[in-house]
C-alpha cells in the first residue's frame, strides 16, 4: 500500500463506530472549518520562515483535513477521495494545455489569460452564470479581515454609495490616532470579548462585512433600474 492508502486507513479506522476516536466520530463538516483555518495558518507561518522540516510536518496536518473531510463525504455516499484526486487531476490536464496539448503559449500572462478563458468555459458547460455585480469577485471564505478590507477597498475604489449603511464619521474618529500598535490592541480587546461572551468574532465579521456588500449592491441596482 502507497503511503496516502495508510492514511485513509488510519482515517477510517479513527472514524469506525466500532473501536474509533469519539472525538473523531463526532467531527462534520462543520465543525472542522476552523481546524483547517489554523492547520493552513500553521502552513503558511512554516512558509514565511522556509521552515522545511516543519513545513513537512504541518503539509500533513493539512492534508489530513482533506482525507478527514472525504472520509465524512464517503460515509454519506456523496464522494470519496480518490473522486476528489481524480477531478482535480483532470482540471489541471485541462487548464494546461499548453503542456498536456498543442495550444502552446509563452508567457506567464498568456497562460493567465487562457485559464480564465477555460474556467468561463466550464462554467458555461456547466450552467453556470456569473452575475453582475458592482463589487471586483472576491473568494467567498477570505479571512474575514482580508475580506473585510477587500470589501471597503471596493467601495473607495469604485465611490460606492454607502451612507447610512456605514458609519463614516466612526471610522474617521478611530483613524485620527489609529497607529500599528493601538490596532492591534484594540482588535485584541475586542477578540477576547467575543471569547469571554462565548461569541465567534472571525463569523461575525465575515457576516457583517457581506451584509455591507449586499445592502450596497441593492442599492446600485435598483439605481440603475
Amino acid at each position: 500500500m502507497s503511503a496516502i492508502d495508510d492514511l485513509k486507513e488510519t482515517m477510517a479506522r479513527l472514524r469506525a463506530k466500532e473501536g474509533g476516536c469519539p472525538w473523531d466520530q463526532e467531527q462534520t463538516h462543520q465543525s472542522l472549518a476552523r481546524c483547517l483555518i489554523d492547520e493552513c495558518s500553521e502552513l503558511l507561518e512554516t512558509i514565511d520562515r522556509l521552515d522545511m522540516p516543519h513545513m513537512r510536518e504541518e503539509l500533513g496536518d493539512v492534508l489530513i483535513q482533506i482525507v478527514f473531510h472525504a472520509r465524512i463525504a464517503e460515509e454519506a455516499g456523496l464522494f470519496n477521495f480518490d473522486d476528489v484526486a481524480r477531478e482535480i487531476n483532470e482540471k489541471l490536464i485541462r487548464r494546461h494545455p499548453h503542456v498536456f496539448g498543442e495550444n502552446k503559449v509563452a508567457t506567464t500572462d498568456q497562460v493567465l489569460t487562457q485559464w480564465e478563458l477555460i474556467k468561463l468555459e466550464e462554467k458555461k458547460n456547466k450552467g453556470i452564470v456569473s452575475k453582475a455585480s458592482v463589487f471586483k469577485e472576491l473568494p467567498p471564505r477570505l479571512p474575514a479581515l482580508m475580506f473585510s478590507e477587500a470589501v471597503w477597498k471596493q467601495i473607495k475604489k469604485k465611490n460606492l454609495p454607502y451612507d447610512g449603511i456605514i458609519d463614516k464619521v466612526s471610522i474617521d474618529q478611530h483613524g485620527v490616532n489609529l497607529s500599528d500598535e493601538l490596532l492591534g490592541k484594540m482588535l485584541f480587546e475586542l477578540t477576547s470579548a467575543a471569547q469571554d461572551k462565548g461569541l465567534d468574532p472571525e463569523g461575525s465579521l465575515r457576516r457583517y462585512a457581506d451584509q455591507i456588500a449586499q445592502t450596497i449592491e441593492t442599492r446600485v441596482n435598483t439605481k440603475t433600474n
